[in-house]
């Protein structure tokens, strides 16, 4: 009997019958699913579900409650970020060694771009709680997925869609400089501690500028992530007319996150009050951006 399952459950070895979409969009029937490009054609549709035929797929699927399926997702989603943490974390170290190989970080993206596509609410949760230890390399990896997912709905094609995601991975970096007893500090900041964590959007544009292999986009986005609408944004208090889209895109991203990530001063917030405060400060966020990014999370 075939099964009807929500889209973002398919896996290889599932046995499709058909994708509920137009055939302009994908047009395979009654296939196999065997790679991760058909299971990333498959989630980029319009579709919500997909048509299952458990007899012929190769995993277990008659039987299989949805809650099973996310169970799996859900664990494969925290192998990924362990596996994406170890390598991002080697990353930063050659980065402060001058050794930084950009083309490396492309799997990572990619791998991590499949888990968010597969399911937003699952990743986010996974990420959402963060060791201290891996603060900054998870919330790296969280913000790229997220950049990524956006990047997506904005209609980037996948080139531009990776390299924002290895720019989300490296914009960060600055935080190698930043002692660990400043960014675990359970309560507020003091004056010369805030001018610490401040500077680290310039350290990082200046650790990847003398790599000399990275990109504009990814040092732009390193040096200000941080920027505001406004201009009362940090290093530089650029103002809306000269901040760039892929700059706004990162911003909007990695607020988000941090909102919704637990902190040592912090609980975490909810998908929808973190949107819901930024939708209401277009002061400092694009608006639209905020817009298309809580589409990702009300699916």
């Amino acid at each position: 009997m075939v099964r009807r399952i929500p889209k973002h459950l398919v896996r290889k070895g599932m046995f499709i019958e058909s994708v509920e979409c137009p055939d302009t969009e994908f047009s395979g029937r009654r296939f196999l699913v065997q790679s991760d490009d058909t299971l990333r054609a498959i989630l980029a549709t319009s579709a919500t579900y997909a048509l299952v035929n458990p007899q012929k797929s190769t995993v277990d699927i008659d039987g299989a409650a949805p809650s099973t399926l996310q169970a799996e997702e859900r664990q494969r989603t925290i192998e990924t970020v362990a596996q994406a943490t170890q390598t991002l974390r080697g990353s930063f170290d050659a980065v402060r060694m001058g050794q930084l190989q950009v083309e490396a970080l492309n799997p990572v993206a990619d791998e991590i771009s499949d888990r968010i596509e597969a399911s937003p609410d699952i990743f986010l949760k996974v990420t959402r709680l963060k060791s201290k230890d891996k603060g900054t390399y998870v919330h790296s990896l969280a913000v790229s997925a997220l950049m990524m997912r956006l990047a997506r709905a904005l209609g980037y094609a996948e080139d531009a869609m990776r390299e924002l995601g290895v720019a989300g991975l490296l914009h960060d970096v600055g935080k190698l400089m930043v002692p660990n007893a400043i960014l675990n500090k359970n309560g507020g900041l003091e004056a010369a501690e805030r001018r610490v964590v401040r500077n680290h959007p310039e350290i990082g544009y200046r650790l990847l500028k003398e790599q000399g292999n990275v990109s504009e986009i990814i040092l732009d986005i390193c040096r200000y992530h941080h920027e505001a609408l406004d201009g009362s944004g940090y290093p530089a208090g650029l103002k809306a007319d000269r901040i760039g889209p892929e700059i706004r895109l990162a911003t909007v991203c990695d607020v988000f996150e941090a909102l919704t990530s637990t902190r040592p001063y912090k609980r975490p917030w909810t998908a929808r009050d973190a949107l819901n405060w930024m939708f209401d400060r277009e002061q400092l966020f694009d608006k639209k951006m905020v817009i298309r990014l809580g589409g990702i999370f009300a699916d």
